[in-house]
This record gives structure tokens, C-alpha cells and sequence, in this order.
């Protein structure tokens, strides 16, 4: 394709892509989900599973492959900045109110689905098709272990903002403890791509490198940053000159995390987190949270749904598979966070309704998978089957907490905004 060509497909492939996007998500609120896990799934139809499957030639034509570079760049982007805002809103204090339950749920939520993933992995790395032949049983281990432990903390943190959590003592306790289970899981998955196929080397500039990062940004970073926050509330607004620094600073974060072998997501969150707060993380937000939610998000679900095959797991032993990577991640993740939350005096109520959202995969899953499929950890087969995970267990989340939680709230008139 000429550069005019490519031009014309983009756009009409987003205008796909954003009408999906808001018929199926407008689709899903009425079901009581979040608009954005009607975004995750309009992505897996519009993928093969679907749209290929009922409009093979129109589908192959408007996602050409060669047209797929410009999608799967402007979702990197969507992705990185989606994260950087996370960051922004991520409060640090939540960690400190309620640290010895959420540490307990946390390291509950994250060791035993890590188990049985790594489980599951010296049974899964034998079969064809689904990790990569150059992926070790080690890395292997350590990849599925850790796709299954993460909690998709985005997604947590709008349903808790959209059910009135907020402030609240579950929704406290939920944001800090997904907090540290997708921080643990993160570390793990950046020693996965640093090891593969690398060697020593390769791993060592990562995690020292990350470290490094880490610390820089959140020490010297932070109080360097501090200017633009002094800055935007000197001028009453966050300028044009701020807003374009800001953003020159988080592609610089994005390009060093991805040299040194990590993701550009990991520099993109905490650039976030060392952003100053006030009234110039509530600028940012509004001028770009809209953007990057309504236009660059339903990037990245598309490019995931391009990669999933759900037609891979149509066949007897590949449903068994995923019936039985399902069944751990259920039992690995809500089941255990559920009973470290009672272990810790939560009533069960809380406790049943702090399993439900941990249990949530969505839009971090699809993360860890995009990355392992592009750096050849996992198979198309393996992605397909834990895309469909991500999606079964996200959807799961708003319902259950609504029958375990939501409506005794509601009765008892705990939470005055219930949507």
C-alpha cells in the first residue's frame, strides 16, 4: 500500500472500530458493565472470531496486513498514555489506610493463581501451538503465572468509581491490594521479556535498568515534576506549553522502558504515579482522559481482537484447555482473595465482594498476552485462550458484586450513588 492508501484505510478503519466500540459498549451498560469491557469485547469481533467468520473478504480488506502497523501503533500509544492516567490517579495513601489487609489479599490473589499457572505451564508448554518452541518451561512458568495473577487495576478502578466505591472501605481496600498484585505481577513478566531469548545480559540491563528508572523518576523525577504542578496552579489552568511538556516527558518515560527491554507501559504508569497532584492532575485528566478513552483505547482492543482466534478453541482439547485455565483463575484469584480478606476480619460480604473484583482481568491481561504474543513468548492458540479468560472473568466481576454486595448496599443505604 502507497502512503495515500494506508491513509484511507486508517480512517475507515477507525470509524469501524469507534462505531463497534460504542454500539457494543452502549450494549454492555445496559447489561450493567462498564462501557470499556464493551470496547474489549467489540475488538474480539470485529477479529477473526467474528467479523472474518461472517465477512471473511470485507473483514480481510479493511484490517489488510500490511495497514496493521499504523493500528498497531496508535494502540501502543492509546495504551501508554491510557496507563500514564492511571498513574496520575493512583494514590499512594491507599496503601498506607488499609496496608495490612490489602498486602494479605494482595499477596493471596497473587501467589496461588501464580501456582496454578505455573502449573498449568509444565503441562501446557508440551502441547503444539501454544507457547512459543524457543520459550523454556521456566519462562513459560513464569509467564503463564503471571498472566494469570494480574488484576486488571484499570478496570477495577472505574467499576469502584462507577458503582460510588470510591472512599470507601472496600473500594480502599480493593484499589491498594490490585495495586500491589499488578506491581508484583509487572516485575515478573519484565523478567520474562528481559530473559527471552537474551540471555544474562539482556535481563540484567532490564531489571537493573528498571530499577534505575523507577527510582529516578520517583525521587529526583518527582520533585522536578513539582514545577508543573507550581506552574499550572500559578497560570489557574494546565496551558498549552505545560500540556506539551508533560506529554514530551511521557514519550521520553515510553522510549526508556522499551530500550532497556521493558514494556513502554511500565514507564508510562509511573511517570504517572510522580506527577504532581492537585489541580494539575485534574487538568490533565480532563483534557486528556477523553481522548485517550474514547479514541486511542478501542485501538488497542482491536489490535488484540485482529490476534484472537476463538475458532482455535472450538475443538474438544483446546475447550478442555481453556474450561481448565478458566476454572484455576477463578479458583486461584477470587476464591483466595475472597478467604485472606476474611482471614483478616473482613466481614463476607466484603470479603465475597473484594474476590469478585480482583478476580477481573480485562484490560491488563490483554496487556501482559499483546506483549508475550509480539516478543514470540506465547502462540496465537495460548492467546486465544486466556483472551477469552480475560473476557469470562471480567464480565463475571460487575454481576457478582452486585448480588453479594451491590443491593445489600444499596438497601442499608451504605452507598448513596450505586449506578
Amino acid at each position: 500500500m502507497s502512503a495515500a492508501q494506508l491513509s484511507v484505510a486508517f480512517f475507515l478503519q477507525m470509524f469501524v472500530i469507534l462505531a463497534a466500540g460504542r454500539g457494543v459498549g452502549l450494549l454492555a451498560r445496559r447489561f450493567g458493565q462498564p462501557q470499556v469491557v464493551g470496547e474489549m469485547i467489540a475488538g474480539v469481533l470485529l477479529g477473526p472470531s467474528l467479523g472474518g467468520l461472517l465477512f471473511p473478504t470485507a473483514q480481510a480488506a479493511l484490517f489488510a496486513p500490511e495497514s496493521l502497523k499504523i493500528l498497531y501503533v496508535g494502540s501502543q500509544l492509546g495504551v501508554g498514555l491510557y496507563m500514564f492516567l492511571i498513574g496520575v490517579e493512583f494514590q499512594t495513601d491507599l496503601l498506607r489506610s488499609r496496608a495490612r489487609s490489602a498486602i494479605a489479599v494482595s499477596i493471596s490473589g497473587m501467589v496461588m493463581p501464580f501456582v496454578l499457572g505455573a502449573a498449568l505451564a509444565i503441562w501446557l508448554v508440551k502441547i503444539p501451538g501454544l507457547f512459543s518452541a524457543k520459550a523454556t518451561t521456566s519462562e513459560a512458568m513464569l509467564f503463564l503465572g503471571a498472566a494469570m495473577a494480574i488484576t486488571a487495576f484499570p478496570m477495577l478502578a472505574r467499576i469502584i468509581y462507577e458503582r460510588g466505591l470510591t472512599g470507601t472501605s472496600l473500594g480502599t481496600l480493593a484499589l491498594a491490594a490490585g495495586a500491589i498484585d499488578d506491581a508484583a505481577a509487572w516485575c515478573v513478566l519484565a523478567i520474562v521479556l528481559a530473559s527471552f531469548g537474551g540471555g544474562a545480559v539482556v535481563a540484567i540491563k532490564a531489571i537493573v535498568g528498571g530499577v534505575l528508572y523507577g527510582v529516578l523518576v520517583l525521587t529526583l523525577g518527582r520533585r522536578l515534576f513539582a514545577y508543573l504542578g507550581k506552574a499550572t496552579e500559578r497560570e489557574g489552568q494546565l496551558t498549552p506549553q505545560l500540556l506539551g511538556t508533560t506529554l514530551m516527558l511521557l514519550m521520553l518515560a515510553c522510549w526508556t522502558t522499551d530500550a532497556i527491554g521493558i514494556h513502554a507501559v511500565f514507564g508510562g504508569f509511573l511517570l504517572g504515579v510522580a506527577m504532581p497532584r492537585g489541580l494539575f492532575a485534574k487538568e490533565l485528566q480532563r483534557q486528556l482522559e477523553p481522548f485517550a478513552v474514547v479514541f486511542l483505547l478501542p485501538m488497542f482492543f482491536t489490535y488484540s481482537g485482529l490476534n484472537t482466534r476463538l475458532d482455535m478453541v472450538s475443538n474438544l482439547p483446546m475447550l478442555a484447555i481453556a474450561g481448565v485455565v478458566l476454572v484455576a483463575a477463578i479458583v486461584g484469584k477470587g476464591a483466595a482473595c475472597w478467604a485472606a480478606a476474611r482471614l483478616n476480619g473482613e466481614d463476607n460480604r466484603t470479603a465475597l465482594a473484594v474476590g469478585a473484583l480482583m478476580n477481573s482481568r480485562g484490560l491488563m491481561e490483554l496487556i501482559i498476552l499483546n506483549i508475550g504474543l509480539q516478543k514470540g513468548v506465547i502462540e496465537p492458540g495460548l492467546f486465544s485462550v486466556m483472551v477469552l479468560m480475560a473476557i469470562v472473568t471480567t464480565l463475571m466481576a460487575s454481576p457478582i458484586f452486585e448480588l453479594v454486595y451491590g443491593r445489600h448496599a444499596r438497601a442499608s443505604g451504605e452507598l448513596t450513588k450505586l449506578e
